[in-house]
This record gives structure tokens, sequence and C-alpha cells, in this order.
């Protein structure tokens, strides 16, 4: 019974590494072998004196991290979610996934009066099974004038 206990953790942990991009020893005695790189993928956006602030697009082992995109043209809501989602799908095909590889979004509306009109184009972008979201408000607004920011973390495998 321990045994099999032990052999059943084992292979959660194996499998759950897997998704995480590393690999854990079977056995005790070695040292795990738990060594994901980050690797910048996108551009690294500066200040005025040329110090990076953030990085738009993220590889960390098997996941993508995309920074927020947001829509800086005139237009309503909707016009403005369309170009984000269009924006993110992108720079996750360019980088080895899909929208319906995506896990979370993260969305920060410039008012929250937008929100079902935003949803209205949201819904069925990321396919049959959608990502976890949040939604709020941005106090003070989006930067760029954009009625909407989203950004969004991703599977690679």
């Amino acid at each position: 019974m321990e045994s099999n206990r032990r052999l059943a953790f084992k292979k959660i942990g194996a499998g759950l590494a897997t998704i995480f991009g590393f690999s854990i020893s079977a056995k005790a005695s070695e040292k795990p072998a738990i060594s994901p790189q980050k690797e910048v993928v996108g551009e690294i956006v500066t200040d005025e004196q040329g110090i990076p602030l953030f990085s738009s697009a993220v590889k960390y082992g098997n996941l993508l991290f995309i920074a927020g995109k947001g829509a800086h043209f005139e237009g309503d809501i909707k016009a403005h979610t369309k170009h984000v989602l269009d924006e993110l799908e992108k720079e996750l095909v360019k980088n080895g996934s899909s929208m319906q590889k995506v896990l979370k979004v993260s969305v920060f509306l410039h008012d929250l009066n937008d929100y079902a009109a935003m949803n209205e184009v949201f819904r069925g972008r990321f396919g049959e099974k959608p990502p976890v979201r949040t939604t709020v408000a941005a106090y003070g607004g989006i930067p760029g004038d954009s009625l909407v920011e989203m950004d969004c973390i991703a599977a690679l495998v």
C-alpha cells in the first residue's frame, strides 16, 4: 500500500513537471533537475534612459507569457477588443502556441460600462474551453488611451 501511494505521487509529480517544463529525478539520492530558463522572445521595452522596463513576451519551460496589448487608435470598445485579441493571437502563433492553449487572460477596461460589449467580441475567441479570466476597470484609464488592454499566459505543449 505504502509503495503504491509513493509511486502514484511520483507519477503525479512527473506529470506536473512535464506540464511546467522541467524534470524531476526519480531517485531520492539524485538532485532534482529543475532548470527551465527564462527566454525573452519579444522585444525588451526600455525607458527614456534605455533601462529595461519589461519584455513583451517570455517563454519559461512550457509556458508563454504575453505582456499587455492595447489598441492605440480611435474606435469603440468592440474595435479595440478585436484588435487586442488579434494582436495576442499573432504573438501566440509566432511563439508556437495558440488561442486554444491560453490558460489565463487578464482584461483591463478603461470603463466598466464596456464590459458587455467587450464580452461580445471576446466570446468564442479561445475555443470550446476558454481560459480563466480576470476583468477589472483600471482606475485612471489604460496607458496610450486604449479602451481595453489584455495580457495572457499560454501553454506551449
